[in-house]
This record gives structure tokens, sequence and C-alpha cells, in this order.
């Protein structure tokens, strides 16, 4: 699994639903904004991995972390953190999970993340969506639980 993670001042996403209709969430305060994509192979390990990792980040102000401020996650599904452009103009979406691996594993980690009392928003897992934020700092990281799981290095 793949995140960009954003602190941010205010967050919001909107989505298009495919039966009409849209779905907006979103909150006004610090919080963290949550870009998740889902490849091959991901399964509620990685889930769980990246929920805990996100939530106890002290990377909010006064070096705290989600946990500590009480600090809401904005989550939105993104397919696009493993599109593969080294070869050409047009990015490949091979490495992306399908639909059928990518949602559940999405579902996972914001459960995880709610388990460890985290408010979770979300946008809709493959709709068009629309995401407006305000970065805080810019304060962005992007962690890989392929990244995590490897013993570090003195």
């Amino acid at each position: 699994m793949r995140a960009v993670i954003q602190r941010v001042s205010r967050a919001q996403v909107r989505a298009e639903l495919a039966q009409g209709g849209s779905h907006v969430s979103g909150f006004d305060g610090e919080g963290l904004v949550v870009l998740l994509g889902v490849t091959h192979g991901d399964t509620e390990q990685e889930a769980r991995l990246l929920a805990e990792k996100t939530w106890r980040l002290r990377i909010l102000a006064d070096e705290r972390s989600a946990e500590q401020a009480g600090a809401p996650v904005l989550a939105v599904s993104q397919f696009t953190l493993y599109g593969d452009a080294r070869k050409g103009r047009r990015p490949s979406w091979s490495r992306a999970a399908p639909a059928e691996v990518g949602e559940p594993v999405c579902r996972d980690y914001v459960w995880f993340l709610r388990e460890l009392g985290a408010e979770v928003l979300t946008g809709v897992f493959g709709a068009a969506m629309e995401v407006e934020l305000v970065n805080d700092g810019p304060v962005t990281l992007i962690l890989d639980t392929e990244e995590l799981r490897r013993p570090r290095r003195s």
C-alpha cells in the first residue's frame, strides 16, 4: 500500500455518484488528508500497519500526532499512486490493484483507523472525485508499506 499524507488546516472531497447526486465530506481545522493506493497482494495486514503509522505520526503542530490531537482524517482512494510513467507518455496503471482487491483493503484501512479512535471521513471508492485542501506547513509524506517493513539501516 502507498499513502500520501498531508497535514491540512481544512479539507473536503466531493464525489459524483453513479446513481446520481453527490457525496460530500470534509472538515475545517487541523487534520490529515490521506491519498491511498493499493497494489496487488496488499492485505488487511498492510492496511493495519499503514493505519497505525498514519494515526501515530507526529506531524501536526507542536509535534503531535492525529491521535494526540484528536484530529480527523480524510481518506481518499487513489489508484494513480501506482501509476508507472517510466516509459512513453501514457502512464501504465498495471501495478494498481483491481477494484475487487483495492476496495476491501481501503475499507480495512478506514476500519483500523476508526478502531484506533480516529474520526475518518472518506471519498467514494472508484468515483470521480474533487479533493480540496489547504496543506499546512506544507507537510507531505509518502509512505509505502513495502518500505515500512524493511529493516532500518544505521
